[in-house]
C-alpha cells in the first residue's frame, strides 16, 4: 500500500512537474511570440517609413524632372512664338513693300505714258516753232545756228581774255611763294648728306699693297673694272680703303662683290675681272629676285608679277633720306594691314598697296615722272587691281584718291618715315628743336620743369600746384600745343602732357 502511494505520489509529482514546465514553456512561447510580433510590427513600420521616404524622394525627383521639362517646353514654345511673331512681322513688311512696289510701278507706268505723250507734243511744238521762226526771220535753221555760233565765239573770246588776265594776276601774287616752295623741295632732294650716302660705297682692304695690284700696270686693271661695272673706283691716300662711286646702288654692289672676290682670289687681270663681274652680276640678279620672293612670302602677299618681285628685291639696295627702301616698304605694309584691320577693310590688300607704294623709285629706266605716278603706271602695266594702283599713285597727292586704301597708304608712309630714328637728321638741328620745345613751354608762368622725350614726339610740362589749378592745366596744354603748331616745324605730331601734383612731406623724429 505504501508502495502504491509512493508510485502515485511520484506520478502526481511528475504530472505536476510536467504541467509546470509546460506552463513555463507556454508563457515563454507567448512572450517570444509577443516580442516577435512587436519586432515585426516595428520592422514593418520602419520598412514602411523607408518605402514612404523612397517614394517621396522619387516623387520629388520626378516632379523636378517634370518641372524642368515643362520649363524647357515653355522656353521652346516662347522662342517659337517669338520666331512666329518675327516671321509674321517680316511677312507683313514684305507684303507692304510689295504693295508699295506695285503702287510705285503703276504710278511710274502712268508717269512714263504722260512723259511720252508730253515729249511727242513738245517735238511737234518745237517743229512748229522752228517753222514759224524761219517764216518770221526769213532765215533757215542752219543760217540761224551759224549766226548764233559766231556771236557765242565773240562772247567766249572776251570772257576768256578776262579770265586769263585774272589768272595772270593771281599767278603774279603767288609766284614768289611757289618759287620758294620749289627751291626748298629741290634743296631737300639734292641734299649733300643724302647724295653722298646714296652714291658712295667704301671697300676695305687688308693692306695698302693691294691698291697697286688693283690699279695694275699703267692702270689697266682699274680701267677694266670700271668699264665692266660702270662704277668710278677712287684709289687715294685713305688707308686700307677704296671708294666706289656711282649713282646706281646695284652697280656699286656688283663692283663691291667683284672686287671682294678678286682680292680674295689674288688673280687680278682684265680677263679675270670681266669673268668675275659677269658671274657676280648674275649672282646679284638672282639675289634680287630671291629677296623679292622672300619679302612677299614674309608678308603673306601672293600673285605678284615676277617683274614686280624683281623690283621689290631692288629696293634692298636703295635708300630714301638714309632709310632703307625695302625696310620702309615692309614697315609701311605692316602698318597698312594694322590700320585696315582697325577700319574693317581688307588687310591683305592694304598690305599689298603698302609694299608697292614706292615701287616707282627702283625702275630700270627712270623717266621724268614723280615716283608715285611712275609706280602707279608700273602696277597698271603688271595687272594690279585699280584700288592698288590708285593707292600707289595717290600717296603723295599727285593723283586724286578714289578708295580708302589711298589715305591709309599715305598715312602709314608718313608714319614709317617720321618715326624716331627712321630717317637721318642733322644732330645740331635735332638738338636745337628739342631745346626750343622745352624753352617754349618754360615761357609760361607757373611752369617748373619741361622734358622733351621720345625724340621730340612728347613734351612733359610739370607745373606748380600752388600756382595753377586742375582746370587751368587743360587750357595750358591747349595753349602750348597751339603755340608749337604756329611757331615750330617738326615731323609727325607732338603730344603735350601737363602734370600737376601736390606733395605733403613730414618728418618723424
Amino acid at each position: 500500500m505504501v508502495y502504491i502511494i509512493s508510485i502515485a505520489a511520484l506520478v502526481l509529482g511528475g504530472v505536476l512537474t510536467w504541467l509546470g514546465i509546460h506552463f513555463l514553456m507556454r508563457s515563454k512561447l507567448e512572450k517570444m511570440q509577443s516580442d516577435a510580433a512587436r519586432e515585426a510590427k516595428v520592422l514593418k513600420q520602419k520598412k514602411l517609413l523607408e518605402v514612404k521616404e523612397e517614394f517621396l524622394r522619387l516623387k520629388s525627383d520626378l516632379e523636378k524632372q517634370v518641372q524642368q521639362r515643362q520649363s524647357k517646353i515653355q522656353s521652346i514654345e516662347n522662342r517659337l512664338k517669338q520666331k512666329e511673331n518675327t516671321l509674321k512681322q517680316r511677312n507683313d513688311e514684305l507684303q507692304r513693300k510689295n504693295n508699295d512696289l506695285k503702287a510705285i510701278k503703276g504710278n511710274l507706268t502712268r508717269q512714263t505714258e504722260i512723259v511720252t505723250n508730253k515729249q511727242k507734243e513738245l517735238e511737234e511744238l518745237h517743229l512748229h516753232c522752228i517753222a514759224e521762226l524761219e517764216t518770221i526771220s526769213g532765215l533757215s535753221a542752219e543760217e540761224a545756228k551759224k549766226n548764233l555760233v559766231e556771236s557765242l565765239k565773240d562772247e567766249a573770246k572776251t570772257q576768256a581774255a578776262a579770265y586769263i588776265n585774272e589768272i595772270v594776276e593771281e599767278s603774279k601774287m603767288t609766284a614768289n611763294k611757289e618759287a620758294k616752295k620749289i627751291v626748298v623741295q629741290s634743296i631737300q632732294r639734292v641734299a649733300t648728306e643724302t647724295a653722298i650716302e646714296n652714291s658712295v660705297t667704301v671697300f676695305h682692304i687688308d693692306s695698302d699693297e693691294m691698291k697697286g695690284r688693283i690699279i695694275g700696270r699703267e692702270g689697266r686693271n682699274i680701267r677694266a673694272l670700271e668699264a665692266a661695272t660702270g662704277i668710278e673706283i677712287v684709289v687715294d691716300d685713305t688707308p686700307e680703303a677704296i671708294i666706289l662711286s656711282g649713282f646706281d646702288p646695284v652697280r656699286r654692289e656688283i663692283a663691291r662683290l667683284a672686287l671682294h672676290q678678286l682680292v680674295q682670289d689674288g688673280r687680278i687681270h682684265p680677263a679675270r675681272i670681266e669673268e668675275v663681274v659677269t658671274k657676280v652680276r648674275n649672282q646679284v640678279a638672282d639675289e634680287v629676285i630671291e629677296t623679292g620672293k622672300r619679302t612677299a612670302i614674309d608678308l603673306g602677299i601672293h600673285g605678284l608679277h615676277p617683274e614686280l618681285i624683281r623690283l621689290i628685291g631692288k629696293m634692298k639696295y636703295r635708300s630714301s633720306y638714309g632709310q632703307n627702301l625695302l625696310q620702309h616698304a615692309r614697315e609701311t605694309a605692316n602698318l597698312c594691314a594694322v590700320m585696315a584691320s582697325e577700319l574693317g577693310l581688307n588687310p591683305k590688300r592694304a598690305k599689298r598697296a603698302g609694299l608697292l607704294h614706292d615701287i616707282g623709285k627702283v625702275p630700270d629706266d627712270e623717266p621724268e615722272l614723280p615716283h608715285a605716278v611712275l609706280g602707279m603706271k608700273i602696277c597698271e602695266r603688271y595687272k594690279e587691281k585699280p584700288d592698288i594702283c590708285n593707292a600707289v599713285g595717290a600717296h603723295h597727292d599727285e593723283v586724286e584718291m578714289q578708295t580708302l586704301l589711298a589715305p591709309i597708304v599715305q598715312v602709314c608712309d608718313a608714319i614709317s618715315g617720321a618715326r624716331p630714328g627712321a630717317r637721318r637728321e642733322i644732330v645740331e638741328a635735332y638738338i636745337k628743336r628739342l631745346n626750343d620745345l622745352e624753352q617754349l613751354a618754360m615761357s609760361y608762368p607757373g611752369v617748373l620743369k619741361t622734358y622733351a622725350i621720345q625724340a621730340g614726339r612728347e613734351l612733359r610740362v610739370i607745373v606748380g600746384a600752388d600756382k595753377i589749378t586742375d582746370q587751368d592745366t587743360e587750357s595750358l596744354s591747349t595753349e602750348i600745343a597751339k603755340k608749337i603748331q604756329d611757331e615750330m616745324t617738326y615731323p609727325g605730331q607732338v603730344k603735350i602732357t601737363v602734370i600737376r601734383e601736390t606733395r605733403a612731406v613730414s618728418y618723424a623724429k
